[in-house]
């Protein structure tokens, strides 16, 4: 293992990572792996029931079950990314990571990343629409301009996310090779880069700014002007259902932004050792866990769709 956590070195320059994950903890390898793993069934079970149900079910044919079934695809081709490499790696016990298989995880975990900020977005505008201008939603929620909006939300993070990829990895890695993370992130991958990443951390920030505090604010916008439309309602069991239609969307935001904006709005030299896989943890793989069950839960239609399916299912 010593051998293995040493740099590997061609002409000065680090050709092979080691993703060191949770190897630090020896004794919970095992329990780990049997934890992730079931964390990993149940987000793709969850996610693909939600879409599979409202493929299927007549009453959940709106934008925001569209919308949420492309959220819950987008959960699992996220975490794929991540948790099936990082299983191999506890069940291995071999975390070396090639250059190039370093730079394409990260590639995709960006682009996920990216476009779920973007999707949040689009299902805030979604609720807005639906909450103030209800009269005009089939008008101005159709069909088309319904898959527009997700096409963008997908293709948009493409270039941005290449091309931050390309840059952080084109700068030089001479010394250590071992990542302290359980997948090739931006802070642990650039706190091995040789000589000054001003320019890199600063770019970094600035695609942060553009996929994550942009949304951000423009679903703040959206909400702020719900809200204001909810209290203005005479009455009170309106005013309830308006709300409950929002509240599993606004919990998910706040999981979702919350955990990722503390990891990438955040300056590299103010974060501790081990403190971003903890966070990481959370956005990476409890809150695709926790999406499904939120939307389960605290919405009657996927309710009554659930209890309509799994006598189905199980039979």
């Amino acid at each position: 293992m010593e051998s293995k956590l040493k740099a590997e070195e061609s002409n000065n320059t680090v050709m092979e990572f080691v993703l060191l994950g949770f190897s630090d903890v020896p004794s919970l390898q095992w329990i780990l792996f049997g934890i992730f793993l079931v964390i990993y069934l149940i987000i793709l079970l969850g996610n693909s029931i939600i879409i599979l149900i409202t493929r299927i079910d007549p009453t959940l044919q709106n934008p925001m079950y569209f919308f949420l079934a492309n959220f819950s695809f987008l959960e699992i081709c996220y975490v794929t990314t991540t948790v099936p490499r990082m299983l191999r790696d506890i069940w291995t016990k071999n975390g070396n990571i090639s250059f190039f298989a370093c730079a394409i995880q990260m590639c995709f975990v960006l682009i996920f990343g990216g476009t779920e900020c973007l999707l949040l977005t689009v299902m805030a505008y979604d609720r807005y629409v639906a909450i103030c201008n209800p009269l005009h939603y089939p008008a101005v929620m159709n069909h088309r301009l319904c898959i527009q909006l997700v096409a963008g939300s997908w293709i948009s993070g493409f270039p941005f996310e290449i091309g931050q990829t390309c840059q952080i990895f084109s700068v030089s890695f001479c010394g250590s090779n071992i990542i302290n993370h359980f997948f090739c992130d931006i802070p642990p991958v650039l706190k091995l880069a040789c000589g000054d990443t001003f320019v890199n951390e600063t770019l970094v920030y600035l695609v942060a700014v553009e996929f994550f505090m942009v949304p951000f604010l423009l679903i703040i916008a959206s909400y702020a002007k719900i809200i204001s439309n909810i209290l203005k309602l005479s009455s009170a069991r309106g005013r309830v259902k308006a709300f409950s239609t929002c509240s599993s969307h606004l919990t998910v935001i706040v999981l979702s932004y919350g955990t990722a904006g503390m990891t990438y709005l955040q300056p590299k030299s103010d974060q501790p050792k081990g403190k971003g896989k903890l966070i990481s943890l959370f956005y990476t793989i409890l809150t695709p866990m926790i999406s499904p069950i939120i939307y389960s839960l605290r919405n009657k239609d996927v309710m009554m769709a659930l209890k309509k399916l799994l006598p189905k299912l199980l039979t």
